[in-house]
């Protein structure tokens, strides 16, 4: 029994050293280029900005900040380090939640925008006016805000109890707020509402499209976005289910009405980091859906880089 127990403690480290730090690394290394090309590519090639657009730039800067992140977490795991400065941690720790429940809310308002933009091609619903996109970008990351700000308290505290010294994951954190009802909370209001936000819209565009598919010619261009929409709400279900159910299961097995054994807290904890980087897999995903999205964006991205690979051949060979 001794002899079992210990070989299933140093579980986690051997995951958090072995799996998270490399797949963290990766993350960053591939999804970093194309979400800062996306970033650059609306900020300086298109100059008429639609609803779409606006929920698709915040989108790529939320993702962007996040990546930036993972480099200090890879390097946390790789040397087996704590804490490198408790104000960075905590920063780290709430970019990351935020990340994780923005995405999923921007891409349920590219699901509306693509909806209604079927519904009305003339572009004449006051969803699809940028100025509205603009006004409910605001509001969406107001409520992500909100709802991840306990996560600070929970960190400030957790922290305080050693020392500043111990920078852990959301599901080992420990303080006065119930961190098993928050986390049941944020599952809920963060992940399962805009995912069935999702499914909706597909279900809608879905059921559009076979209303009008006698009357439409182009059909093809019109079930593009039914096919988009289908596939991030697919590539959600897939990534983050896992992870929230195992980050609650987490949770809820280090709670005092809980009895388990330590091996088994422990292997419930390593399914868990197993979850994790898959979680954020959605980063490195999403470019994807950017440039199947927009093919106006995507031919003046396109044209721009060309004129500079034109511009840098001339200035070489000059």
């Amino acid at each position: 029994m001794m002899e079992q127990q210990l070989n299933c403690t140093g579980l986690d480290k051997v995951l958090e050293k072995y799996y998270l730090s490399p797949f963290y690394a990766l993350e960053f290394c591939i999804g970093l280029p194309s979400n800062l090309l996306v970033v650059l590519g609306y900020l300086f090639c298109l100059q008429e900005w639609q609803s779409c657009n606006v929920y698709i730039f915040n989108l790529a800067c939320s993702d962007l900040v996040f990546l930036c992140t993972l480099p200090q977490l890879s390097y946390l795991y790789t040397h087996d380090k704590k804490i490198t400065s408790p104000p960075i941690c905590i920063i780290n720790r709430y970019i990351l939640h935020v990340n994780l429940y923005s995405s999923i809310l921007f891409m349920a308002w590219i699901s509306m925008d693509r909806f209604l933009l079927i519904k009305h091609p003339m572009r004449n619903h006051c969803l699809l006016r940028t100025r509205t996109a603009m006004a409910v970008t605001a509001l969406s990351w107001l409520a992500v805000n909100v709802e991840v700000a306990p996560i600070i308290a929970l960190m400030i505290q957790d922290l305080q109890k050693s020392n500043w010294k111990n920078c852990k994951d959301f599901s080992s954190l420990n303080g006065d707020i119930n961190t098993f009802g928050y986390s049941l909370g944020l599952t809920l209001t963060g992940y399962i509402l805009p995912l069935l936000a999702l499914c909706l819209f597909s279900q809608q565009i879905s059921h559009l499209l076979h209303v009008q598919e006698r009357t439409v010619q182009c059909r093809k261009s019109y079930k593009r976005p039914l096919r988009v929409v289908a596939s991030a709400t697919v590539m959600f279900l897939v990534l983050y289910t896992p992870y929230h159910v195992m980050r609650n299961v987490r949770i809820a097995s280090w709670q005092p009405w809980v009895e388990l054994q330590p091996c088994t807290k422990m292997t419930i904890n390593a399914a868990y980091i197993l979850t994790r980087p898959w979680a954020f897999l959605h980063s490195v995903i999403n470019p994807v859906f950017y440039f199947l999205m927009g093919d106006k964006f995507r031919k003046l991205l396109m044209t721009k880089l060309r004129k500079l690979v034109k511009e840098l051949r001339e200035q070489s060979s000059s």
